[in-house]
């Protein structure tokens, strides 16, 4: 990518926007305070007693929808075809009050789910995702569905590829079911900033399911599929698993091939899974994980069978996380976050505990850097990958007399306010006057980021914090102050500076909608090592109890999945 000078001949009050961003951002950030007691206006999971170790071969991981579907296919109990029926009839009951995705192939899915039955019926090997039904977030290349980023400037734009991980899924007997609703090009945090409509969230339809991957995120939670890609620039799995009450993970840097991904941030970009469970999310990461020639940044290490990590809490000891240390981030329970999310996270400290973990509370002081910085990159990448939509190279082209209109225009139909925005600070990063001041400087502060965070896991095997500074909010509540919403982002755009891995997952609730707003508990890791966070997350879920993570809008379901 280039990101060589550019002219600007303007006045230094132009940077005013900049200089704003950065000390609002900052200003949400304060001095750690000292614990808070537990309000009374939350649900803190508690630990199951567990059972004596068992000498018996181990059950599957209870909880795993992929696992089940599989079992069910393969004793006859039920076809694919009635699997993907229940799906789809779920699917159309609660899309109009939800509106996760942009496209929908139901005729596609009930043509490949009656192959898969024609398999069965001859007795064929099948995948390991036969029948599973994935949605895709819409900047993800899909050959037999359009693609549109959440754009007009690419609306009807139908990929003639498939991306990576997508052709990896359709090869292990995976159905794309649809494409999904996101935030423009991956920008925002809310799908507000969607050119065709806005989510809403299983838990609370007058909620945000969070953004951009807010599609992908309420599908999962509502069971319009069984789980889903997303991609996470700054925290777009990782936000919206939080607001929807499912599991979320972002790999490391390199792990899944980026090919296919509309690029948004590029050094930032990945694709990330969200799933009902820890087991479903991290079989979903093994299938779509591994070295792709068509990516250069891929990575060529071994992908290790994750499912192996998951036993059943039958067959764990009393203290299974005996001797892990955990550290809890300071700097993510300062006066910025909801007291309700501050509590739930102690709670779920607290719980590691009980199983064996020593958790200690640890100081990041570059933390409060990432989010400014994190904007500024990603601004500045994003002004450079997006210059190639202009009407002729790629886009939707709008009749002009002469080529600078038609560019001009093109752009300006196009793209939608947050995009503009986003360009229009980087081009400005990026200018001449100021590379040194906004864009060097942001590099030099995700570097000190990256140093702290392998100091921090040379001590500690993970690091907790939120997901998020609060529960779900209100559609419209931060549509007009971008500066509020991107500093909501401060829990997750480090991991992102650092290349590092995590896992959300739900661990309690607090108070707001029907049934409460559920609130994840952020795991990060060292680099490729998903291994470790798929383990402690999932004996984590499994040891859980006084908290159902089904939202109220399918809680009395019917249909048999």
């Amino acid at each position: 990518m280039n990101h060589g000078h550019r002219k600007d001949n303007t006045k230094p009050s132009r940077c005013l926007f900049l200089t704003v961003l950065s000390k609002k951002m900052l200003s949400t950030l304060q001095s750690p305070r000292s614990l808070s007691r537990f309000p009374s206006r939350y649900t803190l999971c508690t630990l199951t007693a567990q059972s004596p170790p068992s000498t018996s071969p181990p059950p599957p991981p209870p909880h795993s929808q992929i696992l089940s579907i599989r079992h069910s296919l393969l004793s006859r109990r039920l076809s694919a075809a009635q699997l993907a029926e229940s799906y789809l009839t779920r699917l159309r009951l609660t899309e109009p009050h939800l509106k996760s995705f942009l496209h929908v192939s139901e005729d596609a899915v009930l043509q490949q789910a009656h192959r898969l039955d024609q398999m069965i019926a001859s007795s064929e090997e099948l995948g390991p995702l036969a029948g599973v039904l994935v949605a895709v977030k819409d900047n993800i290349c899909t050959a037999d569905m359009p693609s549109t980023g959440g754009s007009r400037v690419l609306e009807g734009y139908l990929p003639p590829f498939d991306a990576t991980a997508i052709r990896k899924i359709k090869d292990l007997g995976g159905i794309v079911v649809g494409k999904t609703n996101l935030d423009e090009f991956g920008m925002g945090s809310t799908t507000e900033a969607s050119a065709f409509q806005v989510t809403a969230n299983p838990w609370d339809i007058s909620r945000v399911p969070g953004g951009s991957s807010g599609g992908s995120a309420a599908a999962v939670s509502a069971r319009q599929c069984v789980v889903s890609l997303g991609s996470d620039t700054g925290g777009s799995v990782r936000q919206p698993a939080s607001f929807c009450g499912v599991v979320g993970l972002k790999p490391t840097y390199g792990r899944v091939s980026r090919y296919g991904l509309m690029a948004y941030a590029s050094s930032l970009d990945v694709i990330g899974c969200f799933g009902s469970s820890v087991a479903d999310t991290g079989i979903l990461l093994h299938a779509i994980s591994g070295h792709d020639r068509l990516d250069a940044t891929s990575s060529n290490r071994e992908v290790p069978d994750f499912a192996s990590r998951f036993d059943s809490v039958d067959l764990l000891e009393s203290k299974p996380l005996k001797g892990l240390k955990v550290g809890l981030i300071q700097e993510t329970l300062d006066d910025g976050v909801d007291n309700g999310v501050i509590s739930v996270i102690r709670g779920a400290a607290s719980h590691l505990e009980e199983l064996g973990c020593s958790v200690t509370e640890i100081s990041l002081p570059s933390f409060s850097l990432g989010l400014p910085a994190y904007y500024i990159l990603a601004s500045s990448e994003s002004s450079s990958n997006l210059s190639r939509y202009d009407g002729v190279r790629y886009g939707n082209q709008v009749a002009a007399d002469e080529l600078n209109s038609l560019y001009g225009d093109s752009r300006a139909k196009g793209f939608g306010p947050e995009v503009k925005r986003r360009i229009l600070t980087g081009t400005y990063a990026l200018s001449a006057g100021y590379y040194d001041a906004y864009y060097k400087r942001a590099q030099q502060v995700r570097t000190m980021i990256r140093k702290s965070f392998k100091a921090a896991l040379d001590e500690n095997d993970i690091l907790i914090s939120p997901a998020a500074p609060s529960a779900a909010y209100k559609i419209g509540e931060k549509k007009d102050d971008p500066l509020a919403m991107y500093a909501g982002d401060i829990m997750t755009v480090n991991v992102n500076l650092a290349g590092l891995p995590a896992l959300v997952l739900p661990c309690g609730f607090v108070e707001g909608g029907a049934a409460g707003l559920p609130v994840g508990l952020q795991m990060i890791g060292a680099g490729f090592d998903e291994e470790n966070l798929l383990k402690v997350g999932h004996i984590f879920e499994q040891t859980l109890e006084n908290c159902r993570f089904v939202p109220p809008l399918i809680e009395h379901d019917d249909t048999p999945w």
